[in-house]
């Protein structure tokens, strides 16, 4: 069994440690007997998503997203091509805002999105670092992570987590967070989020099996302390509720 992950712009895009999402990723894949061959494409590359299974992009600065976007033009007809051919996508930090239709930056001006959905985000005078518990009814337990933004997406109908009992979500304290529609997924959690967070890992693993046509496993391989580490964060961040 093989499959292709392209990540984009590791370069640029990789603030919090996010190359480390694509890291564990791998690891559990080949755990279960997939070979897993990385495509990393950067500013001077094409952008070649073709054949592509996962396609994942990290959190970046606000200057370097907006170089991302600008850098990229025709990223998002190809982006949707790739979904359409049946890819799985992940974007994480302020990656996630350029899925919707545009990012206001702090200066008023408006740098067009990707256009893979309809929301809109604009940055504000308002930082929120700070670390995040949040609920999904997308696999059995809470997410932790962190999270540090100056923005708010405005128009999501369809968030990955319902509520951050801990953090700032979307537009509001405690409010939901993310989005998703189909095999796309984005939010602002970093971490990285798929190391510190085991039933995420096995959400999206499950995922790439079913677009690949593949058997999955009732039970997954765990991958060593993950689960204990999680746990110990959790409890320690609730603590804080």
């Amino acid at each position: 069994m093989e499959l292709t992950i392209a990540h984009l712009y590791p370069d640029a895009m990789s603030l919090y440690g996010e190359y480390a999402n694509i890291t564990v990723l791998r690891r559990k894949l080949e755990a279960l007997g997939v070979e897993a061959a990385v495509r990393e494409i950067t500013f001077e590359d094409a952008a070649d998503l073709s054949g592509a299974d996962f396609i994942y992009m990290g959190a970046g600065t606000e200057r370097r997203q907006k170089a991302v976007l600008n850098a990229a033009a025709s990223l998002g007809a190809r982006l949707k091509a790739a979904v359409e051919d049946g890819a799985v996508l992940l974007f994480t930090g302020n990656a996630m805002e350029t899925l919707g239709a545009s990012v206001t930056d702090a200066a008023g001006k408006v740098w067009p999105g990707y256009g893979l959905a309809e929301f809109t985000t604009v940055e504000t005078d308002r930082r929120d670092p700070g670390d995040v518990v949040a609920e999904s009814s997308l696999w059995d337990a809470p997410a932790v992570g962190f999270m540090n933004k100056c923005s708010a997406t405005h128009g999501i109908t369809s968030p990955v987590f319902s509520e951050l009992p801990l953090g700032f979500g979307n537009e509001a304290e405690h409010g939901p967070e993310g989005y998703v529609s189909g095999n796309v997924f984005g939010t602002h959690l970093t971490g990285p989020v798929l190391v510190k967070n085991p039933q995420m890992l096995d959400f999206f693993v499950r995922r790439l099996f079913a677009v690949k046509g593949w058997v999955c496993p009732e039970a997954l391989p765990e991958l060593p302390h993950q689960r204990a580490a999680y746990e110990v964060t959790l409890r320690e961040l609730r603590a804080r509720i």
